[in-house]
């Protein structure tokens, strides 16, 4: 196949995804704009940081990625300790595909971001007013921290987690750290 035939047919898989993807969510813009916009975004590399979900979190984020949880598994994410009811904040630009709730997580937000990887908040206090479908931008406010799902009567944080086609991988090395700026010499 040639080169131009091979990306428009692939540009024409990806606009398919995007309505395919759309009409599912059925709500929000008009489809056809939805379409595009989400073949865009599938179609955009994904990001190689993101904005912290959690910014007067800054200076506790460890990496608690793979530590040994209850019934054999394996944390896949990473817990931010903060105050209840700190804005969590979107590190990506996307789509919101599901605020809902679930047995391990609590209250949840999945986010569909650039190159299809889907950003998981979890163990949230409340939601913020988005709402599935909904197309944000990074520092979108998507809930509050606190300790719903299996975390309940532990210390409040966030559960975030980045999950590629591939499966799920260490969000930590991603999460940009912004330091104090200084002023510049006089």
């Amino acid at each position: 196949m040639r080169p131009a035939a091979r990306l428009l047919s692939g540009t024409l898989r990806t606009a398919a995804l995007g309505l395919a993807l759309s009409l599912a969510l059925g709500i929000g813009k008009p489809v056809l704009e939805r379409s595009v916009y989400l073949g865009r975004l599938l179609a955009m590399q994904p990001p190689p940081q993101v904005a912290h979900p959690v910014p007067n979190a800054r200076g506790r984020l460890r990496d608690s990625w793979h530590a040994s949880r209850n019934g054999g598994r394996r944390h896949e994410g990473i817990d931010i300790f903060a105050p209840r009811g700190s804005p969590v904040r979107a590190t990506t630009e996307g789509i919101v595909l599901r605020r809902g709730q679930n047995r391990l997580g609590g209250k949840v937000v999945w986010v569909l971001g650039p190159g299809g990887h889907r950003h998981y908040y979890a163990h949230l206090d409340a939601y913020s007013q988005i709402r599935t479908g909904e197309r944000i931008v990074a520092g979108t406010p998507v809930g509050y921290v606190g300790d719903s799902g299996n975390a309940k009567g532990t210390p409040t944080h966030l559960h975030y987690g980045i999950y590629t086609t591939s499966g799920a991988v260490n969000p930590y090395p991603y999460i940009r750290e912004r330091r104090p700026e200084r002023a510049p010499p006089q």
